[in-house]
């Protein structure tokens, strides 16, 4: 608790930020009060694989002594962060949530690690996985599946890949995380688990020191509590690095400046009723009020007609995910004798018997669909859409040879930018929530327009009861 009455771990990042510069709160109070959470709720959720928890109050000790001689390094200084297990930090187990690699300690520290440590952020620890990456609900049969924090009755679904990162978050155990999203994998968990998660343009962050599953849609985000947050992550880790070629392409907008300036005058476009005729009806009803209270705040909300499908969309995204896995982890999946997931197992194995002329007609096709849908949006500055179909699943009626992945992999496969954070509760308490859809390397628009919503709702601030 702090002089505030709010306890430190409801605290969002930029107000723990505050309260460490000007002593109201010390480190190593923070990530006491974040290791108890973790001892006192993990056990139950299972969002780490693994706490680094010397490491963690050695860093806290260290971080209160340089602020108290002056030497602090910047706003972030003894800010903690749950990392996902697919990103290296160098000595570190990183399993890929796999039992195949359960041994395998990281050769380097990735990019967007050594950026957040340069910041004098603290690694908590990693989160789970779905195995390799590879799958929308979050599940992992050999090394264990986060359960989400919104329903401790029912076994619900955190969603993934980035399953543990979300739960982490959500639970209070982590202030902000790093996710990957590759068809969804930061979105769909932010979405079920009631975050603001931000799916970056390709080049955007780098992937460097990153566990590849696809070299074309692979791409890092951060997994926050709202939208300020997000940004300040997404700044950070934003930028070049000679190791990803992809990030030496664009420069990178800081979303700052223009973040609190407002929509009016924006123009939105809703996604066609045919896309949303299978979703939830608490979550159709959430997505027309959210066009509604974008439209009082001065955006105008306009129809357009996709040229591609989403479901064919998805389906495409499908087949480059399968061969380009499979030229990484094929040899694992392919092998009956190593315990892979029986799950992920087939979606890898869509990319066996793809040819290399195959291959590349499907990337021939991802750049033609991404231009008519550039077209298409041309005069619009967002397209707004639900971020998945329904709330979180119990795991128990998941089905597996399906997906969670309805409104998220077609914004890959166009290589857009997408914003997902709260705009509801299904009437038995679980988050619902909006997809905003921006061009390559608008994500500080995305933001702009994220933060407008939130300015004027308060669903981002709910969070699990019973966890106290």
């Amino acid at each position: 608790m702090n002089d505030s009455g709010i306890p430190v771990h409801q605290l969002p990042v930029h107000e723990l930020s505050k309260r460490l510069e000007n002593g109201e709160l010390t480190c190593l109070e923070l990530v006491e009060n974040l290791l108890a959470r973790i001892q006192k709720h993990d056990p139950l959720l299972g969002a780490f694989i693994d706490v680094y928890q010397e490491d963690a109050r050695s860093t806290a000790g260290a971080v209160d002594m340089a602020r108290a001689s002056g030497h602090a390094i910047g706003p972030l200084h003894g800010i903690p962060v749950a990392v996902k297990d697919i990103i290296d930090i160098e000595g570190r187990i990183t399993t890929g949530g796999s039992r195949v690699w359960k041994d395998r300690r990281s050769p380097f520290t990735a990019t967007l690690v050594r950026k957040m440590v340069e910041a004098g952020m603290i690694v908590l620890g990693k989160t789970h996985t779905v195995e390799f990456a590879l799958g929308s609900f979050g599940t992992n049969q050999h090394m264990g599946s986060p359960k989400n924090p919104w329903d401790l009755k029912e076994n619900r679904a955190t969603g993934g890949s980035s399953a543990g990162t979300a739960a982490s978050v959500a639970a209070r155990m982590a202030p902000w995380g790093i996710g990957t999203d590759t068809g969804g994998s930061v979105r769909i968990p932010s979405s079920w688990c009631g975050l603001t998660g931000l799916k970056t343009s390709v080049g955007r962050i780098s992937v460097h020191g990153v566990l590849p599953l696809s070299h074309t849609l692979d791409t890092p985000g951060p997994m926050c509590r709202n939208v300020e947050d997000a940004a300040i992550l997404y700044h950070l880790l934003a930028g070049p690095d000679m190791h990803d070629p992809k990030t030496m392409i664009h420069p990178v907008e800081d979303p700052f400046p223009k973040m609190q300036h407002g929509i009016s005058g924006l123009k939105l476009a809703r996604v066609p009723d045919s896309e949303l005729e299978k979703a939830d009806p608490e979550n159709r009803e959430a997505y027309e009020e959210s066009l509604r209270l974008l439209q009082t705040q001065g955006a105008e909300i306009g129809r357009v007609e996709l040229p591609n499908d989403f479901e064919e969309m998805g389906a495409h995204v499908g087949l480059i995910i399968g061969a380009e896995g499979f030229s990484y982890v094929g040899k694992y999946t392919d092998d009956p004798s190593l315990p892979v997931d029986d799950d992920v197992r087939p979606r890898i194995g869509l990319g066996k018997d793809i040819s290399a002329k195959d291959y590349l007609l499907l990337l021939r096709g991802q750049q033609h669909i991404k231009q008519s849908f550039l077209e298409a949006l041309d005069g619009f500055d967002a397209l707004i859409t639900p971020s998945t179909l329904q709330p979180a699943l119990r795991v128990e009626d998941i089905d597996q040879s399906g997906t969670a992945a309805h409104f998220t992999r077609p914004v890959n496969l166009i290589e857009h930018c997408a914003l997902s954070l709260p705009n509801g509760f299904t009437s038995n308490g679980l988050p619902l929530s909006l997809q905003i859809i921006c061009a390559p390397y608008q994500e500080a628009l995305a933001l702009r327009i994220g933060w407008t919503f939130q300015n004027t709702t308060e669903w981002h601030l709910r969070f699990p009861g019973g966890l106290d």
